[in-house]
């Protein structure tokens, strides 16, 4: 099955991917700049930032080049170089973003991943970062054939529907499971706590359940474990004990770790198996998954958060943890850029320093 090719007009976001080196294995826009969210009138806002993702082969040779063609992109980190900029990219999430960066007459923030990072985090959830991105509607731009790319770009989506159908009751509508999925990937993100709009997961699903449709109704029709009326936008699912049992066996790995974690005493040791079969037992199933994803995005949100000031700067990384303020939860980063003065906190510079040990102090962050 194929991840589906969201329909719209791709010319102005392929003219931005023009800019870049063209050594990439899949390259996506996502977010408010490309689907609309609640609260605009008719389409994207022209004003919205546009955000992308670039996966890339070899991480190292891409930001050499990119490095020739784009130097003012990068932050101070440009100094030192494309091996620097890879193993600070190899930190929490494994993404490094440019932020703020004028193109064709737009801002754009643009991420760069290793496909292997890419690919792992898809199959196995290990921080849900660039996964949690994938299980809502983005525009993908380009795509190369490579197959276990492909395989597990599905494999995402499905573990999606499985994660969001344990939490949910035996009876649900189509946009409750598509609010429990694109809620997957905030669920323990600090960022909705100290700045995205708590809000933002709503704002994305109700214009957009078409888009969710596209990505996820063939695989709702080929479950067996769910009965899928289309017509009436209702679903119903296996709520024994059995039927959870297969679901909490066939989640990715992490999750599965995390939940095992939770439920079973230091010390004891016991095998997965038998501590999910425990799970699935429990009336609070649904909790503890919710648990177990809440701590996988944690982590990787506050490391990624951090390491947004090194790649933006102090003042580019505040602007992004707190671009979402606003009550529809859309980017403005022409509206911020001019009034966010605010100095970085203490966490942020202490964990900086760990992330980077080798920086030489004259460009650490003070």
């Amino acid at each position: 099955m194929a991840l589906p090719a969201l329909s719209s007009s791709g010319v102005k976001f392929r003219r931005v991917l023009a800019h870049f080196p063209q050594e990439l294995s899949l390259a996506f826009a996502y977010g408010s700049g490309v689907f609309r969210q609640a609260g605009d009138s008719a389409g994207p806002g022209e004003n919205n930032m546009l955000d992308f993702v670039f996966a890339v082969d070899d991480a190292v040779t891409w930001h050499m080049m990119n490095l020739t063609k784009n130097k003012s992109h990068y932050s101070f980190l440009k100094v030192l170089g494309p091996k620097q900029i890879n193993s600070v990219q190899n930190y929490g999430a494994g993404i490094y973003y440019n932020t703020l960066v004028p193109c064709n007459g737009r801002i754009i923030k643009y991420g760069v991943i290793s496909t292997d990072t890419l690919i792992d985090d898809l199959l196995h959830w290990k921080t849900l970062y660039v996964a949690g991105r994938l299980q809502k509607p983005v525009k993908i731009l380009t795509q190369n054939e490579n197959s276990k790319l492909q395989a597990a770009l599905v494999s995402n989506l499905k573990s999606a529907v499985t994660a969001a159908f344990l939490m949910l009751p035996e009876s649900f509508s189509e946009e409750d499971l598509y609010m429990q999925i694109a809620g997957l990937s905030y669920t323990g993100d600090f960022r909705m706590i100290v700045g995205e709009d708590r809000s933002k997961v709503q704002n994305i699903v109700e214009p957009n359940v078409p888009h969710f449709q596209k990505l996820y109704s063939n695989i709702l029709q080929d479950c067996p474990q769910v009965v899928y009326k289309h017509h009436l936008g209702r679903l119903e699912i296996d709520k024994s004990p059995e039927g959870q049992f297969a679901q909490l066996m066939s989640l990715p790995r992490t999750l599965q770790q995390k939940i095992t974690s939770l439920v079973d005493p230091p010390g004891k040791n016991r095998d997965v198996e038998e501590i999910l079969l425990q799970v699935a037992h429990d009336p609070d199933c649904g909790f503890v998954v919710h648990q177990g994803i809440s701590r996988i995005v944690r982590s990787s949100s506050v490391v990624q958060s951090a390491k947004t000031i090194l790649t933006a700067g102090v003042l580019g990384g505040k602007l992004l943890t707190t671009e979402n303020t606003d009550p529809s939860g859309r980017n403005r980063p022409q509206q911020i850029q001019m009034s966010s003065t605010r100095k970085d906190s203490g966490w942020s510079h202490d964990l900086l320093n760990e992330i980077v040990p080798r920086i030489p102090q004259g460009c650490r962050v003070s």
